[in-house]
């Protein structure tokens, strides 16, 4: 019969036919409907008087049904019970005559629950439209709730937001029975949405229920019933749901996907803001489906009701500030602060601005009490869409006196990438270039606008360079400088002079977001306090001995922002730095010769653009280098004979490699006579761990059990501990529950060993261990084997094929070049002598013009798109 209800097909991918069951169940008419609903505990004996330890109540949304499920039945531990109805009208479920209407549908699932003697501990998780159905269960079963899951779902119209417009259209009565009843549009497109597309036997299981009009025509109501106005039937309903859900007091986990058309980030926030206790999980690379976008969802939403204090679990504590600046000690401008009648100069843009000390703390004062005057409350947060220059380090001080939250992304995301990075980040406000505010609306950023380089401290000297942003040329952008009433940080200046100085905020006070650059993962929000970023500046000034008579030129970010908070002078040099390869040795020159510096921060990229084009440089700039007495470098492998080419063009300056990450920067320290003592090894030597970092591994070896050791020669999972490192990642519950698992350390992804010396050598990163049959192999030094003796200019090793079986390839860019239209396989000279060189066995040696490397510092080889196009040239497919 259409219109009854019956069990789904016995071969679904993923579905277990032993979970399906059919219940009778009276609705509040007293009339009964068929439900089928899966049901992690349909087989238990008549006997089995036991309870379970929690029921997870899962309700799916529209057009889907149970099936959205079957990953977390599959998953959840067996003293669980894991309940997912088909909603009536829905799935396999009973189809009664007439529209549901949210309220019925709340009721329908109250007595669904009833019957199925579901008294509690419950979980509720949900997705879509039964988000607002499964929040009015839990408002009216609190006694019975522990936790709440949902995911891109909604319960109220966020204000200036007329809803998703593709369900608007789909709400026009005439489109509605066309594209969710009379055809499949509606079902097969919301199986379409996810990327990478969903496996063809998925999305056919997604639309089997509804493989007739008859039975699609609960779809063309479900989404009847979404009331976008005061006047339709469910909104009242709706409204007294979003009331209830501020009202919740339990546990709540926001699993989100960014990418989606129907729920982006308003509604998400509008949920934060109604569930401020709710931890936020953001699947970066998922759109509406995520129980089927995100593969880790299952393992996620049972983590952490696992870690739900009613069960006894036990989730990972925040770090704690162990050997750190005590609250309230430190605050970031207090160098600033301390040189605020220096009329020598803080800021040097080669080629534009120039800030003295004393202009600086009063432009940062009166700039930051403006910015509390315009609006800008504690804990609000700001992008800025600056370029490296005075206006920048002006906001970001300002920014931080005024108790807001800096929030910075890579340019190196592209558009798009940036755009969902920051409105991910929720930031309230913006401060950028005339380009840059361009690149903001073309972002869709919320909040309010704020212009620099409109010379916030014109008079001082030159005026502001001009923001690069060749990625929103094509935009106009010159109506934030000339609009009437926009907001300009010269304007916030003026205001500020006759306002009340803010109070400062403390140390446990949030002061930054900074997105890493997305060359290992997805780019992540790193979220640190200003007792942090105290304990970072303290811990730099003292492992390179700067004193106040240093000066800075700073390639490399963060640090072209940190010489106020050093209390050192800084030059920025006339470079894109999102382009490090673009600092020439003429451009270094000029940079230390415009602050008379005596210490250069640069990338390993940036250094070898420098060495390079060492012969264009003059007399004069020689000379200027001459007396840089410290050269650090970071943001990827800095090979020893690097540094030791550039003794040539820096030969007073003692050559050092920090270890660290956009999470916690530095962790180490080596000096290229420190290199040359370690000698060649398994790795890069990176150094000792620097004085109150604590560094220890968790052994990668499948017959350890994870545990952190500092014995020598372990290979593992590179762990750090110290007052500086990151508080947490932003609205990425699973990521920061994972990296901090073991209390107070932070586990970096980085893999290598302590050696008998203490010295710390990292071998790679942990996604691109290599997992053969032979056992666990890292990929560094098995490259530094192949560069050292075979004529390559660079190697990557990879692994194709499943964890445990892996074969070993490795690929190679030739020192000789590479032909035009060349086969990918290496000469058999060539790969004899690779293969001899790498010391383990080999399925294949290929060959490229070039290693693919991260935008940001152009020095870390992508090797998961190595390793895909190695998989598909030796499949024989096109690569």
């Amino acid at each position: 019969m259409i219109d009854g209800a019956s069990s789904p097909p016995a071969d679904l991918p993923g579905l277990e036919p032993a979970w399906s069951r059919l219940v009778s169940v009276a609705d509040t008419s007293g009339r009964a409907h068929i439900w089928h609903l899966l049901d992690s505990w349909s087989g238990r004996l008549p006997s089995d008087s036991r309870q379970p330890t929690v029921t997870v109540l899962c309700v799916h949304g529209n057009p889907t049904w149970s099936y959205l499920w079957r990953g977390l039945l599959a998953t959840a531990p067996r003293d669980w019970r894991v309940v997912a109805p088909d909603q009536l009208g829905m799935g396999y479920s009973e189809h009664p005559d007439g529209a549901r209407t949210l309220d019925e549908r709340v009721r329908d699932l109250d007595a669904l629950t009833a019957t199925l003697g579901i008294t509690g501990p419950v979980v509720t998780v949900a997705h879509d439209w039964g988000g607002p159905i499964s929040l009015g269960w839990a408002a009216e079963h609190r006694d019975q709730l522990c936790g709440v899951v949902l995911t891109n779902t909604a319960v109220h119209q966020p204000a200036n937001t007329r809803g998703p417009a593709v369900i608007r259209l789909a709400h026009l009565p005439g489109v509605r029975q066309t594209v969710c009843a009379r055809t499949s549009m509606f079902v097969r497109g919301t199986t379409a949405l996810s990327r990478p597309a969903l496996p063809g036997e998925v999305r056919a299981a997604f639309a089997a229920p509804y493989a007739h009009p008859r039975r699609r025509q609960a779809v063309a109501d479900f989404v009847a019933d979404i009331p976008f106005g005061a006047r339709h039937p469910s909104h009242l309903r709706l409204q007294q749901i979003a009331k209830a859900t501020c009202e919740l007091e339990v546990p709540a986990l926001l699993l989100w996907g960014p990418r989606d058309l129907v729920f982006g980030q308003p509604y998400l926030d509008d949920l934060q803001q109604r569930m401020p206790q709710a931890q936020v999980h953001r699947y970066e690379q998922a759109s509406h489906l995520v129980p089927e976008d995100a593969p880790h969802y299952a393992a996620d939403v049972t983590q952490w009701i696992a870690d739900l204090d009613a069960f006894g679990g036990e989730a990972p504590a925040p770090r704690a500030n162990t050997n750190g600046t005590a609250t309230g000690a430190r605050t970031l401008w207090q160098q600033l602060e301390a040189r605020a009648e220096d009329a020598s100069a803080a800021v040097v843009e080669v080629g534009g601005q120039t800030a003295t000390w004393a202009n600086l703390a009063r432009q940062v004062r009166d700039v930051a009490a403006g910015l509390v005057a315009a609006g800008v409350r504690p804990g609000d947060r700001v992008a800025l869409l600056v370029p490296p220059s005075v206006d920048l380090t002006t906001a970001v001080y300002a920014v931080w006196r005024a108790g807001g939250v800096v929030v910075i992304a890579d340019k190196g995301l592209g558009l798009r990438g940036m755009g969902r990075a920051l409105r991910g980040a929720r930031v309230a406000h913006v401060i950028g270039t005339a380009q840059g505010l361009a690149a903001a609306r073309v972002m869709r950023l919320p909040g309010t606008r704020i212009v620099a380089g409109d010379g916030v401290l014109a008079g001082i000297g030159g005026v502001g360079r001009t923001a690069a942003w060749p990625i929103v040329s094509k935009y106009r952008h010159d109506k934030y400088r000339h609009e009437p009433g926009t907001v300009t940080m010269s304007g916030l200046a003026r205001r500020g002079r006759s306002s009340l100085t803010p109070p400062p905020p403390v140390g446990d006070d949030e002061c930054a977001v900074v997105f890493t650059s997305g060359a290992t993962g997805p780019a992540k929000g790193v979220v640190y306090r200003h007792r942090q970023v105290a304990a970072q500046l303290d811990l730099i000034a003292a492992t390179y001995t700067l004193r106040p008579d240093d000066r800075i030129v700073a390639a490399f970010a963060p640090f072209a922002l940190y010489g106020p908070g050093l209390g050192i002078a800084s030059a920025v040099p006339d470079i894109d730095v999102t382009a490090p390869a673009s600092l020439t040795a003429a451009a270094l020159a000029d940079a230390v010769e415009a602050v008379d510096a005596t210490v250069v921060f640069a990338s390993p990229a940036a250094l070898r653009s420098v060495h390079a084009s060492a012969g264009e440089l003059s007399a004069s700039q020689r000379q200027s280098l001459q007396r840089v007495r410290l050269l650090m470098s970071a943001g990827g492998p800095v090979p020893a004979p690097l540094l030791r080419s550039l003794q040539e063009v820096l030969p007073a300056a003692e050559a050092h490699t920090p270890y660290g990450m956009t999470e916690a920067l530095p962790v180490t320290d080596i000096s290229l006579v420190e290199i040359e003592a370690a000698g060649t090894g398994n790795g890069v030597c990176v150094g000792w761990p620097l004085p109150s970092v604590e560094v220890a591994v968790s052994s990668v070896s499948e017959a350890d059990d994870g545990d952190l050791t500092t014995a020598p020669d372990v290979t593992g999972e590179i762990c750090v501990r110290a007052a500086h490192v990151k508080d947490r990642y932003d609205s990425l519950w699973a990521t920061e529950r994972a990296s901090g698992r073991n209390r107070g350390w932070h586990r970096t992804g980085d893999v290598g060993h302590l050696d008998a010396d203490g010295r710390l050598w990292v071998e790679g990163r942990l996604q691109h261990v290599l997992r053969t049959a032979a056992g666990v192999l890292t990929p560094v030094g098995l490259e530094q084997r192949v560069e050292a003796t075979a004529p390559v200019r660079a190697a990557a090793a990879v692994g194709v094929g499943p964890a445990g079986a892996q074969q070993v390839v490795v690929v190679v860019v030739p020192a000789e070049g590479l032909r035009r239209r060349s086969s990918p396989l290496a000469t058999p000279a060539l790969a004899d002598t690779v293969r001899r060189a790498a010391g383990v066995p080999l399925a294949a040696v290929l060959v490229v013009s070039e290693l693919p490397v991260d935008l940001r510092h152009a020095s870390k080889v992508d090797r998961g798109t190595i390793a895909r196009w190695a998989g598909r040239v030796l499949a024989g497919r096109p690569s």
